[in-house]
């Protein structure tokens, strides 16, 4: 299905060095960030205390996060659980107070506000919890890369399998790196982001290089250079990215600005993933691909005739 379809093939190759430059810097400084400034951990990974309060009318948030973030603990999450009247709130230890009294501390500001608040439920999440959770959240992504390193190397000349695995790599790393920068809150929901985002942006690479390949073995292109080969996969492939990445994109947008602080981070992470997994398969990976040496001749397998026997 295609929207429009472009006559004329837009020289992406041309720009090669230049956006493969911008990725390179952009990567550096995005190490550079996590490793100096470090994730900011939710409670989740750090340990800390969670509350579920039910109140006997539709809670009002912005209030509830005000009057708890009195308390100065550190950031703070609200949000709703289920229905308007029941809230989740997650709080990050504090040194020399316990989980029990940091729970009466938080009951005692909510009920000023509104006495009818309910305590429902109150879970102290350790420290070895959280190192557990890091634990299996780091196994997840090495094992969902290692996964997505194998079926490249499976589908691809291995050109085009070093390439689109560079460029997915690149998208985990510039995301984890944002999130380092403005010190965003890195939760469970986040890593679940990074994990879709690999995913998505594996699908865009292979649409891509499958069509590169397929123009490589088309008889009409066999005039034409490399670059211009791969021009022309990208360019008939924009309106199908401009469909797919477009209606994606307006759904996480909506979950961006209307979604609560629930799922923000999980709606930040799709964001930036989708627009930067675009950017790496047209912009990264293909450059890549050209500047590795990739030709037709890697595409098409020659068959030698056959010798006869010599009677």
């Amino acid at each position: 299905m295609e929207f429009f379809r472009i006559k004329r093939d837009i020289p992406f190759m041309s720009y090669g060095k230049l956006t493969t430059a911008i990725s390179l810097v952009t990567f550096i400084l995005a190490v550079f960030f996590l490793f100096s400034k470090g994730l900011n951990l939710s409670v989740e990974f750090t340990g800390g205390t969670v509350m579920e309060v039910q109140y006997q009318q539709p809670a009002n948030l912005a209030d509830i996060r005000h009057r708890v973030e009195t308390l100065k603990v550190g950031e703070v999450q609200v949000q709703s659980l289920g229905t308007s009247r029941d809230v989740l709130i997650r709080l990050p230890s504090k040194e020399g107070t316990s989980s029990a009294k940091l729970s009466e501390q938080v009951m005692g500001l909510l009920k000023a506000g509104d006495a009818g608040v309910q305590l429902r439920k109150v879970e102290f999440v350790g420290p070895s919890v959280g190192e557990e959770l890091v634990s299996h959240g780091l196994t997840a992504i090495l094992l969902v890369c290692l996964g997505i390193v194998i079926y490249l190397a499976l589908r691809f000349e291995w050109r085009l399998a070093v390439s689109a695995i560079i460029a997915n790599m690149h998208d985990v790393v510039i995301i984890i790196g944002c999130f380092a920068l403005f010190q965003w809150e890195f939760s469970l929901t986040v890593l679940a982001g990074v994990l879709a985002v690999l995913g998505y942006s594996v699908n865009e690479s292979v649409v891509v290089f499958d069509r590169i390949r397929e123009n490589f073995r088309k008889p009409g292109m066999r005039g034409r250079s490399t670059a211009e080969v791969i021009d022309n996969a990208i360019t008939s492939t924009i309106s199908r990215t401009m469909i797919t990445h477009g209606s994606t994109e307006t759904v996480v947008l909506a979950m961006l600005l209307f979604g609560g602080p629930a799922l923000h981070g999980f709606a930040m992470a799709l964001t930036i993933g989708i627009v930067f997994g675009i950017y790496s398969s047209v912009l990264v990976a293909s450059p890549l691909a050209l500047a590795l040496g990739v030709k037709r001749e890697h595409m098409i397998k020659i068959v030698k005739p056959k010798e006869e026997a010599v009677v």
